[in-house]
């Protein structure tokens, strides 16, 4: 055995690979069990064999095993596999969750100025005009400030609409500080139940116990990754074990629960004490004069509760039944308890909040953008931004849009008002699902596809009438089947390229390589 410590298990990969792998990176692979831990007293060291055969089995093939299943066309350079979480979710971009979005890098190849083999010419410029009809939490938006290009995003989904604005807009740090500090001070002296610290305080105490016997830490996730062990059938068996605690503990500090009503999202996803910390808090946000700063807060309170819902951990994304016990967490190989305070989830966004558009405001260019709620198969664009910003649509008519980033809805993927029903009903914002395209609830039928196809050239052949000549439309899509010819077709344009890149899937649930094509649209 040839043990390392964490800095030299760094070097060594680093060579064996040639790629950078930082000492986070060896700790991940500790930490979670894919490589054996050995020292004792803080000095972590790990086994080179270890490393070899984790490598050699996933990270070290994984191009050459997706070229194999997915094509040699495969661009991997557009994988950008080489790049932390931290630099994807970037400043404002991760203000708030958002289901199908793409990372920030994948804007910057197509609207930037680097060229390949792949681009092989620059298809932006500063100072252009690039459109997102399918602007979702607004990623072109912001890549477009951040880069020098002048930008317009539209979407049916207001509250997608207030995500990309808040994500926009330019503020007066010290005053969103102050009014930041105000909101969590307002929950502070907020205690609807006095008991529910108390009870969360003896809960996690009898948790850590339960916990550090049956699963400890890296070795019980190490165990568990050597493939002879039953997962489920040793969880089922703690569970139970563990749920009897749970209910001793709710009885002995009178806890409440469900809500009395079951009549909203609001209702039915949230714990009773929860539900009543959100609507003290935001009855405080609606106090707030400046609309810039009402908007930021109420998207930090938004991106609490929706962490703060009552469900699994592994089921955040997509939300199966609420969850009003503790329960064994398949993300983090323990036993654990829904959520009965937003406190904590509050002010680590509002923190972070701070800090990205701190970040992002140092980065941002002296450009126009224009967030549109409405439909793009028919609104007018000239007219919206006019109201917005004179200004810009002086610039608009005279330069008009050079062309389109985005990615449009999937056939029958996600329902994008769905995902945010905790929103809507918080805010208030009328929900437009009639006007989404491809939604869920429709299916991938041959009618469902028809409408796709039919409903994404009408977006085209309405945008286009605000294009200058030469225009560049980029469109990311998962075509499986193969409805992007008629698009083109039906648009009056034709596909002159195509871009296929791998999809990383990062999550442990879900490995299966997964690819994507940029097609590149020109008038014919």
């Amino acid at each position: 055995m040839s043990l390392l410590s964490i800095p030299e298990a760094s070097k060594w990969a680093t060579e064996y690979l040639e790629k950078d792998v930082s000492t986070a990176n060896i700790s991940y692979l500790v930490q979670y069990g894919k490589v054996k831990k050995h020292g004792e007293n803080g000095s972590t060291q790990v086994d080179v064999n270890d490393l070899k055969k984790y490598y050699e089995s996933w990270n070290g093939k994984r191009e050459v095993d997706w070229k194999q299943k997915l094509g040699n066309d495969l661009n991997w350079a557009l994988s950008f596999d080489n790049l932390r979480e931290v630099h994807t979710t970037k400043h404002v971009h991760r203000l708030h969750p958002y289901k199908g979005k793409y990372i920030p890098q994948l804007v910057e190849y197509f609207l930037g100025t680097h060229t390949d083999d792949f681009k092989k010419e620059v298809y932006f410029k500063s100072g252009d005009i690039v459109l997102d009809p399918f602007m979702g939490s607004g990623t072109t938006l912001i890549q477009s400030l951040e880069m020098g290009i002048h930008s317009i995003g539209i979407d049916v989904s207001e509250f997608n609409c207030m995500i990309a604005s808040c994500k926009a807009t330019h503020y007066d740090y010290d005053y969103v500080q102050k009014a930041i500090k105000k909101m969590l001070a307002a929950l502070d002296t907020f205690e609807h139940d006095n008991q529910i610290q108390e009870f969360e305080s003896e809960l996690l105490a009898e948790l850590s116990k339960f916990n550090n016997a049956y699963f400890p830490g890296y070795e019980f996730k190490y165990k568990i990754n050597q493939g002879n062990f039953n997962e489920k059938t040793f969880s089922n068996e703690k569970e139970k074990e563990f749920l009897p605690v749970y209910e001793k503990l709710l009885k002995k500090y009178s806890i409440k629960l469900k809500q009395d009503k079951a009549d909203s999202f609001l209702d039915i996803w949230f714990m009773d004490n929860v539900r009543r910390e959100i609507d003290h808090v935001f009855q405080t946000i609606k106090q707030e004069r400046d609309v810039k700063t009402r908007k930021i807060l109420a998207l930090i309170l938004s991106r609490t509760i929706r962490s703060c819902r009552a469900t699994t951990h592994s089921d955040l994304a997509t939300l199966k039944e609420p969850q009003l016990t503790t329960y064994y967490c398949f993300k983090h190989k323990k036993i654990c308890k829904p959520l009965f305070s937003i406190k904590t989830m509050l002010n680590r966004y509002a923190f972070d909040t701070l800090n990205r558009i701190k970040d992002f405001g140092n980065l941002r260019k002296s450009v126009h953008y224009s967030t549109v709620a409405g439909d793009s198969r028919s609104v007018d664009i000239f007219e919206k931004v006019e109201k917005q910003s004179p200004e810009f649509a002086k610039i608009l008519k005279k330069q008009k849009i050079a062309g389109i980033f985005c990615s449009p809805p999937y056939v029958g993927q996600i329902d994008y008002h769905e995902q945010h029903a905790y929103a809507y009903d918080l805010l208030g914002y009328k929900r437009n699902d009639e006007l989404e395209i491809g939604p869920l609830y429709k299916g991938q039928g041959q009618e469902a596809r028809r409408s796709y196809a039919q409903g994404i050239a009408d977006v085209l052949n309405n945008c286009k009438r605000y294009f200058k000549d030469d225009y560049d439309v980029f469109l990311v899509a998962n075509d499986k089947y193969n409805l992007y010819p008629e698009i083109a077709e039906k648009s009056g344009m034709k596909i002159i390229n195509q871009f296929k890149r791998p999809v990383l899937n990062r999550t442990e649930r879900d490995r299966n390589p997964y690819s994507e094509i940029i097609f590149h649209f020109k008038s014919k």
